[in-house]
């Protein structure tokens, strides 16, 4: 691939979803333009890069003034040595001198350069030798825990995935059918429900955590009913944010419970068995290597993923390969700082069949990389939310990928085999 030079890279303050500080960064090389912003988590694991150094979005922005030309020159088109120059000029594990914020966007923004200037899909770059095929959308359509408010449920997201949809048109409006559902039957329940949202477009509804996975498995049943394919119920339970660690119990705030490890994988497992959940994500905390496989050994017919667990971190991959934790892995490009890094991870999880799904975070951005960062590592399922601006756009990404192969080849892309489907 013909290499293509970084000229200039300019950084600025701008804003995510949630209304947050974030940093905005343009990449010229070649003849191309690139652009990335920076998105942010709510439940952030302990072990993620550290967005910004102390003194935040501006002494970032400061930083990079000063060292961006150390960048000049080198090729857009290889994050792997646009990593190793941010890890140089760092000198940190975890990026806490110029902040993984700006590493994510100066990462990012180049390859769209490369691709800009080479007339090339993003992915293309990413991975030059992918045969492109689409994830499917697992989409949050009732949210609790950090994306809601009180009287929310505690479990963070309840999920959908139409893993019986042959093109990724169908795949996306059968989401869209379920996000509607879901608020026709609260309001059925609750017929003053004022339409409230949480961070990522899920419902926020006063639902406990029974209720919600009660409404949300039949309305999953109902459009997959009125579309003809099938659409399965996924949880994502972000359990470190459950997880008290000096009483060393889940503690379920709305449902006035409080778990020990051992009844946690009790509990989680039958509520797979009860909704018939094909993905578990975060199920127990953050350092719970063990406890994953315990589950493991009740679980055989559905993923169990590790977000929080792994942060997108090959040494966190590494222990809970070595302990056999999990199936699936979140690949959150932020959490591991630039592309380059998460590319690592990607590799890693591929050459140990782990399923990976690429995902937003709750505080995102219009930014679509992360559609064509989902195609270039072969990703199961992208997580994107369903509705709002910040989320539809990954979705629309999907469709004109969809598109620009159907004009190169006359045949739409292939949806990737997913496994539980």
């Amino acid at each position: 691939m013909e290499a293509v030079p970084i000229k200039e890279i300019v950084g600025r303050l701008c804003f995510n979803s949630r209304g947050q500080e974030t940093v905005e960064v343009d990449v010229k090389a070649g003849n191309g333009l690139g652009r990335a912003m920076a998105p942010a988590g709510a439940s952030v694991g302990k072990f993620e890069a550290q967005n910004f150094p102390q003194g935040g979005v501006r002494e970032a922005l400061m930083l990079l003034r000063e060292y961006s030309t150390k960048l000049v020159g080198l090729d857009a088109s290889d994050p792997k040595a646009i990593t190793s120059a941010l890890r140089r000029i760092d000198g940190t594990t975890n990026y806490s001198r110029i902040g993984g914020a700006v590493a994510y966007a100066v990462s990012m923004a180049a390859v769209e350069a490369a691709a800009s200037h080479l007339n090339k899909p993003l992915y293309s770059i990413i991975s030059p030798n992918v045969e492109p095929k689409l994830p499917f959308p697992l989409g949050n359509f009732i949210g609790g825990g950090k994306h809601a408010g009180p009287g929310a449920p505690d479990i963070q997201e309840l999920l959908a995935c139409p893993v019986g949809a042959k093109r990724i048109e169908d795949a996306v409006r059968a989401n869209i059918t379920v996000h509607s559902e879901a608020r026709r039957l609260i309001e059925k329940r609750q017929p003053l429900f004022a339409g409230g949202k949480g961070d990522e477009g899920a419902w926020a509804a006063n639902l406990d955590n029974e209720e919600a996975l009660m409404l949300a498995a039949e309305a999953v049943a109902t459009a997959s009913d009125k579309l003809g394919f099938r659409i399965r119920l996924g949880v994502d339970f972000a359990a470190s944010s459950l997880w008290d660690e000096k009483e060393r119990v889940y503690v379920y705030a709305r449902s006035g419970k409080k778990l020990s490890p051992e009844e946690q994988i009790q509990f989680v497992a039958e509520l797979k068995d009860r909704f018939n959940l094909f993905y578990l994500e975060d199920p127990l905390h953050e350092d719970a290597f063990e406890d994953f496989y315990e589950l493991s050994k009740w679980v055989k017919d559905a993923l169990i993923v590790g977000d929080d667990l792994l942060v997108t971190n090959p040494s966190r991959l590494k222990i809970a390969l070595s302990k056999r934790s999990c199936d699936g892995a979140i690949l959150k490009v932020n959490q591991a700082g630039s592309l380059g890094d998460a590319l690592e991870f990607a590799e890693l999880a591929a050459a140990n069949k782990i399923v990976l799904t690429t995902s937003h975070r709750s505080g995102d951005t219009v930014d679509s990389h992360i559609s064509h960062v989902a195609v270039a590592t072969t990703s199961k399922m992208i997580k994107t939310g369903i509705v709002g601006g910040e989320r539809i756009a990954k979705l629309n990404e999907l469709l004109r990928i969809n598109e620009r192969i159907y004009l190169e080849t006359g045949s739409e892309a292939h949806m990737v085999s997913l496994p539980y489907a």
